[in-house]
């Protein structure tokens, strides 16, 4: 079986000096390979891999968040949502260890059975392909420019040399996805990605650096107004957008898909929540960081993907260079990114498309033409469909809350084995609430939003 849930003969604790544990028809779950030298993957591998999973393109909509809530909620917001993506996740280990289920799709079979585990695979390619191609067409973007209402926009290469047949978006992107997607695909363990992960985190480091130093060059010389503390809102269209914010947040913390990938993979697999933890602190400071001072910067002229903000004169010595050092900075992050996020898509599509074979890593064939068939399509969606960012921004939002809260809260409230306790349940009610509520806010936002636009008087 590729995906699923699996009983393991004896706990793992450790893979120091111990044989495999995991069964043969384990699906894509490295154990310690003696022909290999692996021993499992350490603890700072595994919460790099974690955060990058966490910090992917989320971080540039948080500070638009603030324009919606204010700072003071909107941070508490942030920090609130780290809360309860860490409970969720904690769930999800607490029930697999229960039932001996080494994925997140083994835990919905054992759950609900193959309908469960098809529908979490099911979101699973929705979000992660959106996401990747979303990630594709930014880099495009930032690199060889964009076209929008008319107006064309700069890209970096362009504005270093000019129109060139080179920096065109489809050879860049060509470029892009052999010398950097295809190679970083290929590799079979996700503990191999643990470099590039603590470089993509650095390079969200070094966004949020240049993004501070800026904004505090800005406030000594006064040329920043003091930011909304408080949401603003005057009818109950106005109250119901604070919660359009929900989806976003979630998106923006979204990392139970690699979660059990990572665990199978931790040379102390009991250390897994601690990773979490850890991961989960750097990202939100990061994501708490980021929106004080994007806001403070832009105030309520931040853009819904405050990276746009940079393609204007910032008012600044030196202006033009902090522009491209972010810009290429960010799409170097979402390059090393990429893999992260690729890595589950690839073993939920197996799954659901071979539940019977045996393990992907046994067979590169079908490794092979999974890659190659999952990156094409990606790369011929961010070449060919460049304005499907709202549309793959919403169908990502779902199926990311189903993801991280409701898909873990109805494993609690089925609870199989009986080990929920009345908190987890309550905890578990709350979150189905709220990303239902929230969710159904964003459908009528959207729709009233699209409505009113196309009802306006044309002049």
């Amino acid at each position: 079986m590729t995906i699923g849930s699996i009983r393991p003969v004896k706990e793992k604790k450790s893979r120091k000096n111990k044989q495999p544990v995991v069964d043969d028809q384990s699906p894509l779950l490295p154990t310690k390979h003696q022909e290999d030298g692996f021993n499992g993957a350490s603890y700072s591998g595994a919460v790099f891999n974690l955060s990058t999973t966490i910090v992917g393109a989320g971080i540039m909509a948080l500070p638009a968040t603030m324009k919606v809530l204010g700072l003071i909620p909107g941070i508490i917001m942030i920090i609130l949502m780290a809360f309860l993506t860490e409970a969720s996740v904690e769930l999800l280990i607490r029930f697999s260890r229960t039932s001996n289920s080494v994925s997140y799709g083994g835990l919905m079979g054992d759950a609900f059975g193959n309908y469960g585990k098809m529908l979490l695979q099911i979101c699973v390619l929705v979000n992660n392909i959106g996401v990747l191609i979303v990630y594709m067409i930014i880099i495009g973007d930032v690199l060889s420019g964009t076209t929008s209402s008319g107006t064309h926009h700069a890209g970096v290469l362009e504005g270093w040399f000019g129109v060139q047949w080179w920096n065109g978006r489809f050879f860049i992107l060509l470029v892009t996805t052999l010398g950097v997607f295809a190679p970083l695909a290929c590799l079979k363990r996700i503990d191999s990605l643990r470099y590039t992960s603590a470089l993509s985190v650095a390079l969200a480091v070094v966004f949020l650096i240049v993004t501070v130093g800026i904004t505090i060059f800005k406030l000594i010389n006064g040329s920043i107004l003091i930011p909304r503390l408080l949401p603003s809102f005057y009818d109950l269209t106005s109250f119901l957008k604070l919660f359009t914010v929900v989806p976003v947040m979630v998106t923006a913390y979204i990392c139970h898909y690699n979660v059990h990938s990572i665990e199978n993979e931790l040379e102390e697999s009991r250390q897994i929540r601690s990773v979490v933890q850890s991961a989960l602190a750097l990202c939100s400071s990061v994501y708490v960081l980021t929106s004080i001072f994007g806001f403070l910067l832009f105030g309520d002229a931040t853009l819904d993907d405050v990276l746009a903000n940079f393609d204007a004169d910032l008012g600044i010595p030196f202006g033009s260079f902090l522009n491209d050092v972010v810009r290429v900075s960010y799409a170097a992050h979402l390059m090393l990114v990429f893999p992260i996020v690729f890595y589950p898509l690839r073993l939920n599509l197996d799954g659901l498309v071979f539940p019977s074979a045996r393990p992907l890593t046994l067979d590169n064939l079908r490794f092979a033409l999974i890659s190659g068939g999952l990156i094409a399509i990606i790369f011929l969606g961010a070449n060919f469909i460049p304005s499907i960012w709202d549309a793959f921004q919403f169908t990502g939002a779902t199926a990311a809350v189903c993801i991280g809260f409701i898909f873990p809260a109805a494993v609690t409230l089925r609870d199989r084995y009986g080990i929920a306790t009345k908190r987890d349940k309550i905890l578990s009610i709350f979150m189905i609430v709220l990303a239902v509520f929230s969710n159904m806010v964003a459908i009528y936002s959207d729709a009233y939003a699209l409505f009113k636009k196309n009802s306006s008087p044309r002049e």
